[in-house]
């Protein structure tokens, strides 16, 4: 088990995020702390996605500030992200680890070799080292993805529809693996248009539509005790627009 890290809480105080006149994120307040998964949850363009680039501080807000426990501009090496299509090196499962453990800087050359064993089995790839990466399939792919983002051994793992157009097999895995990850006592912030993995995966949720917040809170209250009428005709599955 990992000390919360130093990374944490993250930050948003009024943070809005424009490109070409149009606003992706409006005003957006709110903290990201320890504990167990944070589910983004909205219809599609309501600005899951930049938030996670913003929390992840791949993006500046044009507006607003945004700290990592407590201090601003700090370098994302406590943090990965892992996106809805990911990709891969022109090498094998393992060398595209080896690359990320080489960058990540954090483990001597000598122990890479263990570690990336760690990591395949972590995500189920076992027998996948010597597979070249893109000739995997898609969750196969997803899976990699993860073990790579978690080489540099980060505080907070950020997730952009992880099980976005897996199989049921497929998405249980990469489910399997966001829990043993959380259990490490590792911050997961993901997106999901699946209301049966926010269900099964959430410690709380945070509801966006149109670029705004609407509702945050434990993933049972939510679930249960929707408190304004955005959420609730999300979660009976009818469109909200």
């Amino acid at each position: 088990m990992r000390a919360p890290g130093t990374e944490l809480p993250i930050c948003l105080s009024d943070v809005t995020v424009e490109t070409h006149g149009v606003t992706i994120l409006d005003r957006i307040t709110l903290a990201l702390g320890s504990g167990p998964p944070t589910v983004l949850i909205g219809p599609n363009g309501s600005g899951k996605t930049t938030l996670l680039r913003i929390a992840m501080g791949l993006i500046l807000p044009s507006a607003g500030t945004v700290t990592w426990g407590g201090r601003e501009s700090v370098a994302p090496v406590r943090r990965a992200i892992v996106f809805q299509h990911p990709v891969m090196l022109r090498r094998t499962a393992a060398e595209n680890l080896r690359y990320a453990l080489k960058v990540s800087g954090r483990l001597p050359r000598k122990m890479y070799d263990s570690r990336i064993a760690e990591l395949l089995s972590l995500v189920g790839l076992s027998e996948f080292g010597d597979r070249p990466a893109r000739t995997m399939s898609g969750g196969e792919k997803r899976r990699l993805a993860l073990a790579r983002a978690l080489a540099g051994d980060p505080a907070v793992l950020f997730l952009d529809e992880p099980s976005a157009s897996l199989d049921p097999a497929a998405a249980k895995v990469v489910e399997d693996v966001i829990r043993t990850v959380a259990a490490r006592n590792i911050k997961v912030v993901m997106s999901t248009h699946d209301l049966g993995s926010a269900r099964r995966l959430a410690g709380d949720i945070i509801f966006m539509h149109r670029g705004r917040v609407v509702e945050t809170g434990a993933a049972s209250t939510f679930f249960n005790e929707p408190h304004s009428d955005e959420a609730k005709i999300f979660i009976r599955g009818d469109l909200l627009v």
